[in-house]
């Protein structure tokens, strides 16, 4: 990037080119996107989509990335390793590593294309999830203080929950295993597709609707985009239908102002230890 930066999104995904390594870029993970023990699943897919990005040149937008997550990130210096698996005339398809001290933190496989040329006919019975308007739903300042301590990022979002999908916060959880709100980040920037990749896991987990409060980490995690947002408040909606073993399924799903589903969204994470 050579122009400034102002968001702290973009600060927080900035790479610099390798001097002597094509493919391979240099990121500066910042301690504001920590979430429970390490740094959030979606900024670092986020990190690694980007440079995918600039990798891919003609292809600029991921269209389904899928992302192993094989040790906790911590905030410090950081290497992203890409490599173009192929190429053709509307998506091309690359890996990228990210790696600190040596040790592999995720494991990326994605296919890339361009949102802009997709075409324009919607079949779909997808709706948007019902909820009051953003004034009327619950900001992040009124969250327990144990998920702010646990959950730094959190600083750097303007979300807005469902006031039917937080009983969690007040000791009445509606094992519904659904958590749903309206999205923006703090500084007013705008959605774009690699924020897409962190909103599809910008909220609390699902399990604190189960009961089940505590760092959740990710296994895995695959992001399908639909669309390129348009400006304004994101409507994000995460639910569960199965924990089993130790493990659940998260499904997410981000509409933008235009009430467009742009980007679907499951992963598999480690359920919370009960406490």
């Amino acid at each position: 990037m050579t122009t400034a930066i102002r968001s702290e999104f973009d600060r927080g995904i900035a790479l610099t080119p390798h001097s002597e390594q094509p493919g391979r870029y240099e990121a500066e993970l910042d301690a504001g996107w920590q979430i429970g023990g390490g740094i959030n699943g979606g900024l670092l897919l986020a990190v690694a989509g980007h440079a995918l990005s600039l990798r891919h040149g003609e292809h600029p937008d991921p269209v389904s990335i899928s992302g192993y997550y094989l040790s906790a990130a911590r905030p410090g210096p950081a290497s992203v390793r890409t490599e173009l698996v192929r190429q053709g005339r509307s998506l091309s398809t690359g890996t990228a590593s990210l790696s600190q001290d040596g040790e592999e933190r995720l494991r990326v496989l994605a296919t890339y294309g361009d949102l802009d040329g997709l075409g324009g006919e919607v079949r779909t019975t997808a709706r948007p999830p019902v909820m009051p308007p953003p004034e009327e739903c619950v900001g992040v300042e009124h969250a327990p203080p144990s998920l702010l301590d646990q959950a730094a990022l959190l600083e750097r979002f303007d979300l807005r929950l469902d006031p039917a999908t937080i009983g969690w916060a007040l000791g009445q959880p509606s094992k519904e295993g659904r958590i749903q709100g309206w999205f923006k980040l703090a500084d007013g920037r705008e959605p774009d597709p690699l924020l897409l990749l962190l909103v599809a896991d910008a909220l609390p987990p699902v399990t604190f609707d189960l009961g089940l409060p505590g760092w959740a980490p990710t296994i895995e995690l695959t992001v399908h985009l639909r669309a390129r947002p348009e400006p304004g408040w994101l409507r994000v909606s995460h639910a569960t239908r199965n924990l089993a073993g130790g493990y659940f399924e998260e499904d997410a799903e981000v509409w933008d102002s235009a009430g467009r589903l742009v980007a679907q969204s499951r992963q598999l994470a480690r359920a919370p230890r009960p406490q």
